[in-house]
């Protein structure tokens, strides 16, 4: 007999009728209901003499639960999620352990309506939460009346639910910390996913915070996270930078190529342009790549340790490079900000306002696409002539000029 699957919206009823159907079938002989008998029942029995309760039990073991009570309670879970009664589901899922998701188990006949039902409910709460108007998780914490509905999402999880992929996505994209968490919590399974690693790295968010827990969930959830001195910095990890600076006093000096900084072995691309950056990194130094991320805990620790805030980048054979770390806070993807902190620390440590460099550069997203060329242009005189103006980051403009920079 085959392993039976529970209907998306079982029937108690049915269920019932099945059973006797079942006991009533053994009895005359049928040699499908004595072979689910000898299959599912776990003692010999003579179906002749079996009673209801034997039925129950086969029926409820031809879809993998382990007694008809726990069938009985499958059914009141799916019908409670259905209803968005939530209490009714923790309080069964307390009384009965197994309806709890074993997410690396195998899926009992019974799971999988459950887990529809779960996910189903997943999207009705998210729904809810912003017609609430909250949209990420930190908004839906901030507000007292909405963490029922919290506590709803990973209840859901608990019994199998899972997080929309794009819903996944887009918490690494704009560097939600919060919402990556909770995604992960309530069962959305990242392991190996290297793809979303390489989402973290290069989208055009710069959220430091939230970039350091995604990675650290991502790491503690299996995805193999290289230890070199960019990874640290990505991860906002000052101990394995101390720990890789002991190893090589020479560190701060030292520059690193675009697979340096954006590994290949997490999927990251190869095109330098589809990692959003301001100012190439690929051949800069770990302060280059701390300002452009707005890392500013791990600038000023570069610096403390004697960190040159002029050193330059690496020229090319076409001449284009030479840039110093101000040069990152001019082209941002966070141009909007009204202050601009690491322009500020950067000047304040001495980085001269009118070093200049060559740069080429191409805004894979924009709406021009072009490669452009700037020679032996200022921070100030590339921002001024920067082929795209919203990228041009006022503040630390304001600042550069405050501070005596020219074109």
């Amino acid at each position: 007999m085959p392993v039976r699957e529970l209907p998306p919206h079982p029937n108690v009823r049915q269920l019932k009728h099945q059973a006797k159907d079942l006991l009533r079938a053994a009895r005359a002989g049928e040699p499908a209901a004595l072979a689910a008998f000898a299959e599912f029942h776990p003692e010999p029995i003579d179906p002749r003499s079996a009673k209801l309760a034997d039925a129950h039990l086969v029926l409820a073991r031809s879809y993998q639960a382990a007694s008809w009570p726990q069938l009985m309670a499958v059914c009141a879970v799916i019908e409670a999620i259905s209803a968005n009664d939530f209490e009714t589901v923790r309080r069964l899922t307390r009384a009965h352990p197994t309806l709890v998701h074993d997410r690396h188990g195998g899926h009992a006949g019974w799971r999988p309506g459950v887990v529809d039902a779960a996910n189903l409910a997943l999207r009705r709460v998210v729904m809810t939460l912003r017609e609430h108007g909250a949209r990420d998780v930190s908004a839906a914490l901030a507000r007292p009346d909405l963490h029922p509905w919290i506590e709803a999402l990973r209840l859901l999880g608990q019994v199998g639910a899972q997080p929309p992929s794009d819903a996944v996505g887009g918490a690494v994209e704009i560097l939600h910390g919060a919402d990556f968490a909770l995604m992960v919590e309530v069962g959305a399974d990242v392991r190996g996913h290297k793809g979303l690693a390489a989402l973290a790295l290069e989208t055009y968010a710069r959220n430091p915070e939230g970039k350091h827990r995604i990675l650290e969930i991502m790491a503690a959830q299996g995805v193999p996270l290289p230890d070199t001195p960019p990874m640290a910095v990505h991860r906002g990890r000052i101990d394995r930078l101390d720990w890789h600076l002991h190893r090589d006093p020479a560190l701060l000096e030292r520059t690193f190529s675009h697979q340096d900084i954006w590994p290949p072995s997490l999927e990251c691309h190869a095109d330098e342009s589809l990692a959003l950056h301001g100012a190439p990194l690929g051949g800069a130094t770990l302060l280059h790549m701390a300002v452009d991320y707005e890392e500013r805990g791990i600038a000023e620790w570069l610096l403390d340790r004697g960190a040159d805030v002029n050193t330059r980048a690496l020229v090319d054979s076409s001449g284009f490079g030479g840039h110093t770390p101000l040069f990152n806070c001019v082209i941002s993807y966070n141009a909007g900000r009204s202050d601009d902190p690491l322009a500020r620390l950067l000047l304040d440590r001495g980085a001269d306002p009118n070093a200049r460099a060559s740069i080429r550069k191409r805004l894979a997203f924009a709406q021009d696409k072009a490669v452009h060329e700037y020679r032996d242009v200022t921070p100030l005189g590339w921002g001024r002539r920067f082929h795209d103006q919203s990228y041009v980051s006022a503040a630390a403009m304001r600042m550069i000029a405050e501070r005596g920079g020219r074109e």
